[in-house]
């Protein structure tokens, strides 16, 4: 769906810009139509010459040039593309964009244009996580920017966490399914004088793993990652929706405009879904553990010379989508579950949706070889009554964004 579209990158200071040649590369390959606009900061990690020969296009770089005023004013700049992609999106540009502020060709264009963002966000882990940024991209998202990332991994300055950019890939197929949803990843302001998608309706999701205790140090837990859950809950609250976020302990950061519920057990959670009741769709995303030790040891347990293996008697966990599936009066409209496999993915889905009662389940081969858990791509389908829909391979946040669509189609149905 790339292909023809016109997209305006913007490419700011951050070390992440060396990868912004290979995304322009990319995206014409899909086809698409790339013009740069470069920040001074931005030129200190790529030069126009590089970006302006893999685009097939000048570089914007000047505010003030009288040269390229005449050619292509700022506003029609901004208003000649389809979409406006912000990559890499420093901590500075997102101040600048929430604040208004437009003091170079590039948030001049911003401010300027009436045609969607998308913003690929990089940055140290503590500028990331400092409450300055998360406050801007709180603002930005409600007025419909949408966000591609950032990831975990290690960054230039030698930390490790939240901040790194998408990779060129993950951009590309993002901003592909942006344009296969007909721009649903950017919804409607209230400023434009229509509702979103999902304006007053309420949601839950869940997320991440949940923690069963053993002792006060070791517990019984899975792999999840929290990153599909999370991009979820930021998708439905991009269209509009109240979303409350119940998540099992995870490395990601809180998704903006959501209210986050943190839990650890399987139990902590059920009750935090219970207690956000009513909503309109429940997303059961989190990886529950299935089961959990009977007896909780109050100390450590010692290993001992001669100590043999502590033998753990297991009891069965409450299922939570189970349980919001039969919650009666309270049931949400449509409840929604996860099956992560290894064998025979369809139809162990398919089974799980029955016994669950739930409407749809979202199915996934989570085997070792696909890299999924911890990943940033997914490849999912989709089961209902209706059957199955088998969807390419994408980002999660891609893969969030096109569940949120189907949400607001369904609930729009029913």
């Amino acid at each position: 769906m790339v292909d023809g579209k016109r997209i305006l990158l913007v490419v700011s200071g951050g070390i992440a810009a060396y990868k912004t040649p290979e995304l322009v590369r990319r995206l014409k390959e899909k086809g698409a139509r790339v013009r740069c606009v470069l920040t001074a900061g931005g030129a200190e990690f790529v030069t126009p010459l590089a970006l302006a020969a893999v685009s097939e296009d000048k570089v914007y770089d000047a505010l003030f040039s009288l040269t390229d005023e005449s050619e292509m004013g700022h506003i029609r700049l901004s208003r000649e593309a389809d979409v406006v992609l912000v990559a890499p999106a420093t901590a500075n540009i997102l101040a600048k964009m929430a604040a208004g502020l437009a003091d170079d060709l590039a948030t001049t264009a911003l401010l300027a244009t009436d045609k969607p963002i998308l913003a690929a966000p990089a940055m140290n882990v503590r500028m990331w996580e400092h409450p300055a940024t998360q406050r801007n991209l709180k603002t930005l998202a409600e007025r419909g920017v949408g966000f591609i990332g950032p990831e975990q991994g290690d960054m230039a300055c030698g930390e490790w966490g939240m901040g790194r950019m998408s990779e060129p890939d993950a951009i590309v197929a993002a901003v592909d399914e942006f344009f296969r949803q007909g721009g649903a990843a950017r919804p409607l302001t209230a400023a434009s004088g229509r509702s979103l998608p999902l304006s007053g309706t309420k949601a839950l999701v869940t997320s991440g793993p949940t923690l069963e205790a053993i002792d006060p140090v070791r517990y019984i837990a899975n792999r999840s990652s929290g990153k599909q859950g999370h991009a979820i809950a930021q998708a439905l609250t991009r269209l509009g929706s109240q979303t409350t976020l119940v998540s099992g302990p995870t490395q990601q950061p809180d998704p903006p405009g959501v209210r986050v519920v943190r839990v650890e057990s399987a139990r902590d959670m059920l009750k935090a879904c219970a207690q956000a009741l009513p909503v309109d769709v429940a997303v059961c995303a989190a990886a529950v553990a299935d089961w959990r030790a009977e007896t909780v040891a109050g100390e450590k347990i010692k290993k001992g010379a001669a100590a043999k293996p502590p033998q753990l008697k297991l009891v069965e966990n409450p299922d939570v989508l189970a349980t919001l599936s039969a919650s009666g009066n309270l049931r949400p409209r449509l409840v929604i579950g996860f099956a992560a496999e290894t064998e025979n993915v369809i139809e162990a889905a398919k089974a799980k949706r029955k016994a669950k009662g739930c409407d749809w389940m979202v199915a996934n081969d989570v085997s070792p070889a696909t890299g999924i858990l911890a990943g940033d791509f997914n490849t999912v389908h989709l089961i209902s009554a209706d059957g199955v829909e088998d969807w390419p391979r994408l980002a999660k946040t891609a893969v969030a964004e096109r569940l949120a669509a189907r949400v607001a189609q369904a609930l729009k149905a029913s």
